[in-house]
């Protein structure tokens, strides 16, 4: 019995924010975005839409997609780091939007790697048969994280008006960071099923000795209130970076964990049709596809035109692959990510 994918489906949201919409915003260009994450345009959510309302679109194409309806689904996964509250989590906020029958809903929170996560925990609760068909959810509104109060209402057209110089110097101090996310949302329907096709081995890693290099400071329940004024004034609520140490521990760790997948799985690395890497920034894909050695057919991304949509990032890719016809019956596929945590590792995969 193997957990094999059978739905994908994909939720947008409708506000198309370019480089150059940003450059309104702080001294940046579409030049200097492109060359360093290669990111093009990003999407935002509607005001008062959040990572449910995008995961539950997501979740009904995946779910008709694979030739179903709500009530056959016997459990949720739904991973994103960008919950619509602090509790409860987007799992039961699903449920209620689908009209889902009583069954459990996980919430997981691994940021970029929550999907690959969540392909895990999918694949034991399949295996162990207690459950037979899964709903797993990447879903990301990271649009919030932004200082909205300096001017960024332009960028979706809820503003015209230019903004001021303090805000202009406000918003470059953190631009590294505000330039490369994404709004988003990808779905897939895992069931368990005989033959040859699904999930193989599928190996994860946590250093939490690293965690600093990515992390968000402020609204912290280890602060006095958790969240200030002087905290949004100052970007913590913004993620913080180690810009070179990610990417250099993203080109090292990723093509260690495909390797291992890879070598469980009797296949060398050339023997890969494609390898799906986590949509964080094209220099990193690239940095990973030239470490393992693949030619660029063999490694899609579509970060130009999402951004980092974070936990979505995986399912969105996988789903727009099938849609253009790069996943064919028989292909050997690897997912791999790495993100806050540090969370990575990869998983193979059978179509």
């Amino acid at each position: 019995m193997r957990s094999v994918i059978t739905g994908t489906g994909i939720g947008v949201p409708p506000h198309l924010v370019t480089n150059e919409a940003l450059s309104k915003l702080m001294d940046t260009s579409d030049e200097w975005i492109r060359v360093r994450s290669g990111i093009q345009e990003r999407r935002y959510a509607e005001p008062g839409q959040g990572s449910s309302d995008l995961g539950a679109i997501a979740a009904r194409n995946a779910i008709a997609d694979a030739g179903l309806t709500p009530t056959d689904i016997d459990a949720v996964i739904f991973a994103t780091m960008t919950p619509d509250h602090v509790l409860p989590g987007n799992g039961p906020l699903l449920q209620a939007a689908l009209g889902l029958r009583d069954i459990p809903t996980f919430d997981i929170r691994q940021q970029c790697s929550g999907f690959l996560y969540g392909l895990e925990l999918a694949d034991l609760v399949l295996q162990s048969g207690r459950y037979r068909r899964v709903l797993l959810v990447g879903a990301e509104v990271h649009s919030p994280f932004m200082p909205w109060h300096l001017g960024w209402d332009t960028v979706i057209g809820l503003s015209t008006r230019e903004v001021t110089e303090a805000e202009r110097a406000a918003n470059t101090a953190i631009r590294d960071r505000t330039v490369l996310f994404g709004d988003g949302a990808g779905a897939v329907v895992i069931e368990a099923r005989d033959g040859e096709a699904g999930l193989g081995p599928i190996r994860l890693h946590t250093d939490g000795t690293a965690a600093g290099v990515l992390m968000m400071p402020g609204a912290s329940f280890k602060r006095r209130p958790f969240v200030s004024h002087e905290q949004i004034d100052a970007g913590e609520t913004v993620p913080v970076m180690s810009g070179k140490e990610v990417f250099r521990t993203a080109v090292t760790l990723m093509p260690q964990a495909v390797r291992e997948v890879c070598a469980l799985s009797g296949l060398a690395v050339e023997d890969l049709d494609l390898l799906l890497i986590h949509q964080a920034n094209l220099r990193i894909i690239e940095g990973v596809q030239k470490a393992l050695g693949l030619p660029p057919e063999k490694v899609p991304h579509n970060v130009e035109r999402w951004g980092n949509t974070t936990a979505a990032t995986l399912p969105i890719l996988f789903h727009e692959c099938r849609q253009q016809g790069l996943i064919k019956p028989g292909m050997n596929l690897v997912f791999t990510a790495l993100g806050s945590g540090l969370h990575w590792g990869a998983a193979l995969y059978r179509a």
